[in-house]
């Protein structure tokens, strides 16, 4: 009796341990990346950032399949400051490219799905810059499984990104139209100030979907969304160059702000 009463007392510090263990591991497996990016230079060396890409998806890996002991969201935290870091560094982005967006993705929606914040980045990066819109829009529904109209708060925004990528990534309009209308429901029944202006847009864009599945104002609209939510400004600057592309106009205003003026459909 006495031994398994010993046993059940020293079995928390077991637990946490292995936690400290695996949260010095991680930092320890970051740090060298950190120094790396702070030692970069303007022109990158292609065969540095080849290495540094092999390490990250290394990194990533482990990330994916290590045990976390509950610590499911210090681990998604971690993944999404590396993914800023990632997709900060432009120099080495020019010089390859995006492709770990979706592993980045993968690893935060796995361990955190309602991690809300991390949607817009993941999800442009995924889709916009590795050009892997099936990705993208695979990991949000892998995410929306986890979610109601009202946890996390705001929800339905996961609703409008995907309906976005597959209009202008895939041209599936009927699928971007189906998701419309399941932001604009979830929208309504979130209960946050600003959801019914977010319902009506996406029953509006769901609309003309409806009436005309190739409509530029529509796929215009959808830019303005991403213009409107943009997380950078290689993102901003990519929606202000296909609405122009597609006919629109950017017209700003004294407050700073913008409006779009829309050709005829």
């Amino acid at each position: 009796m006495t031994l398994t009463r010993q046993a059940r007392s020293i079995a928390p510090f077991i637990t946490v341990g292995l936690v400290v263990l695996g949260v010095v591991a991680i930092v320890l497996l970051q740090l060298p990346l950190l120094r790396q990016i702070q030692a970069a230079s303007e022109t990158p060396n292609p065969a540095q950032i080849q290495r540094d890409t092999i390490i990250q998806t290394a990194r990533l890996n482990l990330l994916e399949k290590a045990p976390t002991f509950g610590f499911d969201n210090l681990v998604a935290d971690w993944t999404f400051l590396s993914f800023l870091q990632y997709f900060g560094d432009q120099p080495a982005r020019l010089a390859t490219d995006y492709r770990l967006s979706p592993e980045f993705f993968d690893v935060v929606i796995d361990r955190d799905p309602r991690f809300l914040q991390t949607y817009p980045f993941l999800s442009s990066s995924t889709a916009l810059f590795a050009a892997q819109p099936e990705r993208s829009i695979a990991l949000m529904n892998q995410g929306l499984q986890s979610m109601t109209p009202t946890i996390p708060p705001g929800s339905f925004y996961v609703w409008r990104n995907k309906a976005i990528d597959e209009l202008l990534f895939l041209g599936d309009a009927q699928a971007a139209r189906q998701s419309f209308l399941k932001a604009a429901e979830w929208a309504r029944a979130s209960g946050l100030p600003e959801a019914e202006n977010v319902a009506r847009l996406s029953e509006q864009t769901a609309q003309t979907l409806d009436r005309n599945p190739d409509s530029r104002q529509a796929q215009i609209g959808a830019w303005v969304l991403v213009l409107g939510s943009a997380p950078d400004d290689r993102t901003r600057q990519t929606a202000i160059d296909r609405i122009q592309q597609l006919g629109g106009q950017i017209v700003p205003q004294p407050d700073g702000s913008f409006s779009v003026q829309l050709p005829p459909d």
